[in-house]
């Protein structure tokens, strides 16, 4: 069991995602999680009341497969496939982030602070998670896609506005860390 609790290599898990990447296009599919949002309000009946959710979600039916495969495998990855769950970061940032009020810094994958069930108490934590959640979601639906779908499938089909989109998700995450997670913190 040690080599699938251990992280896997490049060489092993890059060809396996450019495999999975190759079936999909070959069967004219691409991949991506936030379009299965939209999928899910037009299988509950959206479509009824707003045009843009009017389609059948029938033809997206795989893609629900594979968000419910995502789920079952971080579930059993989480509970039955993780050993030491802390990350190995550098010493100053650890230091950093415990001067900013994160404790569990350098000891758990998610900080306690921001994801354990104590922060749904807490209205700092939960304005965070709520407002995350929401620029998040818009910001997935503006680009036409999430990370995931724009780094994996837009980029690797060669498509420009994927790749303003990458460069734009790593610019807001530095502007974040760096400019905007100390005002908030």
């Amino acid at each position: 069991m040690d080599w699938i609790l251990e992280p896997w290599p490049w060489y092993v898990g890059g060809p396996l995602i450019a495999g999975i990447l190759f079936l999909l296009l070959f069967g004219g599919k691409t991949f991506g999680m936030s379009s299965n949002l939209e999928t899910m309000c037009a299988m509950g009946g959206a479509g009824k009341r707003i045009d843009y959710f009017a389609f059948d979600w029938r033809t997206k039916r795989w893609n629900l497969i594979v968000v419910a495969g995502a789920v079952i495998g971080g579930f059993l990855a989480a509970n039955f496939l993780s050993g030491d769950t802390s990350v190995d970061i550098a010493p100053e940032t650890v230091d950093t982030l415990r001067t900013l009020g994160f404790e569990s810094a350098g000891e758990a994958y998610l900080p306690d602070e921001l994801f354990a069930n104590g922060a749904f108490t807490d209205p700092k934590s939960l304005a965070i998670l709520l407002v995350g959640g929401i620029l998040i979601g818009f910001g997935a639906r503006y680009a036409g896609g999430c990370t995931s779908g724009h780094a994996i499938t837009g980029l690797s089909n060669l498509q420009l506005p994927s790749l303003i989109a990458v460069v734009g998700f790593f610019l807001g995450g530095l502007i974040m860390v760096h400019l905007m997670f100390p005002l908030i913190f």
